[in-house]
């Protein structure tokens, strides 16, 4: 007699991806495959407060703020992140939800099922 876990496996190894979905997921999959990106988005995430200014952020590249400013747009317009202006400085934080859809497309993949 065999069992089988409930999810046994990753949404990419179930069934193809249809081609709005796969879109979608391309967008943020392009958004973290640059490792400054990537960088930010773990810095953003791993703040004790929930969010991080700006200016926390830049000083811990060697890059000019512009480069900082286009990674977090791109990031931004992925809508893996969002942010509030208040004063001169720029807040941001995750979107959960984001970051999680992209968590749950490989995360069963990476644990072996249970047979």
């Amino acid at each position: 007699m065999t069992t089988t876990s409930v999810q046994c496996c990753a949404p990419i190894a179930v069934e193809p991806i249809d081609e709005v979905a796969a879109a979608e997921l391309a967008v943020l999959l392009k958004a973290v495959a640059d490792p400054v990106r990537l960088r930010l988005l773990s810095m953003i995430g791993s703040h004790s407060a929930g969010e991080v200014c700006v200016c926390d952020l830049t000083s811990a590249f060697n890059l000019t703020a512009p480069t900082i400013s286009h990674h977090l747009k791109v990031l931004r317009t992925a809508g893996l992140i969002e942010c509030e202006r208040r004063g001169t400085w720029v807040y941001y934080w995750i979107v959960p939800q984001a970051v999680a859809r992209l968590g749950t497309l490989f995360t069963p993949l990476a644990q072996p099922a249970t047979v």
